[in-house]
């Protein structure tokens, strides 16, 4: 990266400032918020316009004119038109504030979860222009990957399959994401399964990540960021459009997708369907996935109703299990060792000893897979009441269902329920663990906005029922089980989760802005039934949480604001949690403290933040090695661990052809005292003794000191873009001890995409891109984990790592009329 900045530090100087240019930016006039996709016409020239990019930024090149006066249109869906007149001959830099007017648009339905301009919290936001280029059919955590702090993985390496994302270190179950305003996270296990959603960025219309807890919203507790997703606005004209990627590995997405436009009875439908097919770079982790998007939607002045379903089917091999060390360094005693350790048969022995280093894959039955489909029906109700005071009313029901099948060798029948007077109990076996789960609910605001004084009053109820269960379905010829399918276990999980937010914007001069909000969540949480391992399960956790917010905005200069917040949030432990512990001591919820300080700027060329955080917690879970009664791991409280650091995050447009964008998040992530847990079966393993290590200010796993990503694009001739993308992620830990024979190495990777975007009549768009992943051909890992035990004297360790494709290329066909 270095290197790539010195070079175009000696160039920039040489590159000529067109005379012709017109620059600006389009915002709202009441919030300050940046409007992405506003249309900035010359007036009866309709061959010269521009469009406002993320950050509501526009160049226009005005040279085809011969007046010395230039007219200007600047128009925004659901703000009033507003027109100018510039000089050609004088520098100009435009700041043009556009007023909503009093027709209703989608945005109003995620405007009591986003964070505004002027809201004193850490956010950054993708509009739909620029998740469009990015996206080529890979899952939303690729899509993401250039937005600061952000560290993505694929256990696929091809980032199509099951996908993972980590915000300043904190994993998917600490990530709050909501879809227009409604919980997408797992009620559950809190997690976030993209793969459950494919190609959810096509139907996206705009991205808010809120990092650290951000404001008041939907669902679970936001531990590390809020991603806040909305889904597409109403198209005006009538489209029709096909979008094709193909590339490496046996990838191919085809997504067809159809709209009326607003029909003259205000009426709007809207469709698409996307079909995903990929061989994965890991051996045997293909992917089959499918999804579809509908709408149909009333917009009135005052009112919109819109209903939206959505949903997917996926079928992917199983790819989680991880690639041992040994493999990774083809250490051939050392992979013998893990095949014991791992009490491998000889037929996996001879697979791992067979296999590619950085491909292998210790699964080979033919149906290893996860097999799960999911449908979201969301309807949506929104009323502008009076000029100021605007309801949502959002009802949403979301129907889950599917397995993942396995085989299993030698497996006992006890381990299943059976009792047996066979000489042998054990047989091979195949099996398949459901989930078959019920999510429903309402999430409402009542926003004002009057005078000085922007508040939401908003909430949700939402309740989740989950059946999980096993069925053995196959077990050979063995008579050991009565029938089959045998359904070995049942259990079920309900929750209940009421939220209750209250937060308001002051305006206490034209330049200090002050912000507060707060929230009440109570959860209700039971469990019934017989788990997997043959233990009862039955517990019933409720749980009330109180989340103060507390923020100023202060614009000290013209384009320039310091802000600074201090949050609260709470979160109650995961399924496994509970699960895990019980016998054992109950986990306690987690509660976060976290500071947010720092300054914006941003003018029609440059736009930068710089912001320092700092996230206290109090009794965050975290994995010690501590086993229970049947061998699961648990994850115990910590009393204090915190996490701290600066995010600079920068997007300068150096020429009208030249942009760079770049981040950088230098942190430091500690546990203050951290114990490890270690047992000790002895020499001959006979028994066992536990053996506890004692730590302070170990670094939390999984949490890289560097990271930093940027976008260089130069369009050379229009229609031509060529953009080199770099990412750097610094070295993280595998567990909490900060051994550094038990991490994953940094790496850097280059990204090179290359766009043509020719006009052709009687096609809106046309857009051939191609992109060239990993264009050196890194070997790199981003992900991993680790376990170890004592024999005694001799100490044994086992590292899994989640190596990622090498150089690979996707290219992408889209059509639109």
């Amino acid at each position: 990266m270095l290197r790539l900045v010195l070079f175009w530090i000696v160039i920039c100087p040489t590159l000529v400032f067109s005379q012709s240019l017109v620059r600006g930016i389009v915002r709202d006039a009441h919030t300050g918020e940046m409007l992405a996709g506003a249309t900035i016409q010359v007036v009866n020239k309709e061959t010269l316009s521009a469009i406002s990019d993320n950050d509501g930024r526009f160049t226009l090149d005005v040279s085809g004119t011969v007046d010395a006066e230039i007219a200007l249109t600047i128009r925004y869906v659901g703000y009033e038109s507003q027109s100018i007149t510039i000089s050609k001959t004088k520098k100009t830099d435009l700041i043009i504030d556009l007023t909503p007017t009093t027709i209703l648009t989608e945005a109003v339905m995620v405007r009591a979860t986003r964070v505004q301009e002027k809201i004193p919290m850490t956010f950054s936001s993708l509009e739909k222009p620029l998740i469009r280029k990015q996206n080529f059919g890979q899952d939303m955590p690729f899509v993401l990957q250039f937005t600061p702090s952000v560290v993505s993985t694929s256990d696929a390496g091809t980032g199509i399959g099951y996908t993972g994302i980590r915000i300043r270190g904190s994993d998917a179950t600490r990530i709050n994401v909501t879809i227009n305003g409604i919980p997408y996270n797992d009620s559950e296990s809190q997690g976030v399964f993209w793969v459950d959603i494919p190609d959810i960025a096509t139907s996206s219309q705009s991205i808010q990540i809120q990092r650290g807890i951000g404001t008041s919203g939907n669902g679970a507790g936001a531990f590390g960021a809020t991603i806040n997703l909305q889904t597409n606005n109403l198209n005006e004209k009538p489209y029709l459009e096909l979008i094709q990627s193909a590339g490496s590995f046996n990838t191919l997405r085809t997504t067809v997708g159809a709209g009326t436009g607003k029909m003259k009875n205000n009426l709007s439908f809207d469709a698409r369907f996307s079909k995903i097919n990929s061989d994965g770079f890991i051996d045997r982790a293909t992917a089959d996935l499918a999804s579809y998007y509908t709408s149909a939607g009333y917009y009135g002045d005052k009112t919109i109703i819109k209903a939206i379903f959505f949903g997917g089917w996926e079928r992917t091999y199983q790819s989680w299990y991880g690639v041992p060390e040994s493999r990774l360094r083809s250490n051939a005693q050392a992979m013998l060792e893990t095949a014991s350790t791992e009490g491998w048969n000889e037929e996996q022995t001879q697979n791992l000893l067979n296999s590619n280093p950085r491909t292998f894959n210790i699964y080979t039955y033919e149906d290893q897979v996860d097999d799960y489909d999911q449908h979201h029906t969301q309807l949506h109700f929104s009323r502008r009441f009076k000029p100021g005071l605007t309801g949502n009313l959002s009802l949403h029901y979301t129907r889950g269902k599917g397995f993942y099948e396995e085989f299993k060798d030698g497996e006992d029948a006890a381990d299943y329920g059976i009792s047996t007077t066979l000489p042998s109990s054990e047989t091979d076996l195949v099996r398949r663990r459901w989930l078959d789960n019920h999510f429903y609910g309402t999430t409402w605001s009542l926003q004002l906005d009057k005078g000085k004084v922007n508040s939401v009053f908003g909430g949700g109820w939402n309740f989740y029922d989950g059946d999980h269960y096993g069925e053995v379905i196959d077990a050979g010829t063995a008579q050991v089980f009565p029938e089959l399918p045998y359904r070995y276990y049942f259990n079920n999980g309900k929750k209940y989760d009421l939220s209750v937010y209250w937060k308001t914007g002051y305006a206490l001069t034209d330049k200090v802005y002050l912000f507060g909000d707060l929230q009440y969540r109570g959860i209700d949480y039971k469990g019934n039934g017989i788990e997997s391992e043959q233990e009862s399960v039955d517990f019933s956790n409720r749980y009330h949480f109180f989340n103060p917010k507390a923020g100023l905005t202060w614009e000290f200069r013209n384009n320039w604001q310091w802000y600074s917040s201090l949050a609260v949030a709470s979160r109650e432990p995961v399924r496994n949690d509970v699960i895990d512990a019980l016998g054992a001591s109950a986990p306690r919820p987690e509660r976060l403290y976290d500071l947010e300080a720092g300054f914006r700027h941003r003018t029609s060329t440059v736009a930068f933040q710089a912001n320092y955080y700092y996230m206290n917690y109090k009794d965050q879970l975290v994995l010690t090695g501590e086993l229970n009664d049947v061998g699961a791991n648990l994850r115990v409280n910590v009393p204090e661990s915190f996490r701290t650091g600066i995010e600079l995050d920068a997007d300068a447009r150096i020429t009208s052809k030249l942009r760079w964008q770049a981040n950088l998040t230098i942190s430091r992530n500690k546990i203050k005292k951290f114990e490890e847990v270690l047992y000790d079966y002895g020499d001959n393993f006979d028994g066992f003794n536990i053996v506890r290590n004692q730590y302070t200010n170990t670094d939390i796993s999984f949490s890289p000191e560097v990271i930093s990503g940027s976008q260089l694009s130069w369009k050379m001739a229009q229609p031509f873009e060529i953009a080199w993308l770099s990412k750097y992620v610094g070295e993280q830990f595998l567990d909490n001890t900060s051994n550094r024979s038990r991490k994953i190495d940094s790496y850097f990777l280059n990204d090179l995409r290359l766009t043509w975007t020719p006009t052709v009549k009687k096609l809106r768009e046309v857009s051939l891109s191609l992109l060239a992943a990993n264009v050196f051909n890194v070997a790199y890992e981003s992900n991993g984990y680790t376990y170890g035990f004592l024999g005694g004297s001799t100490t044994y360790r086992q590292n899994f790592y989640y190596p990622q494709a090498g150089r690979n290329f996707l290219a992408m066909l889209t059509l639109r009329l």
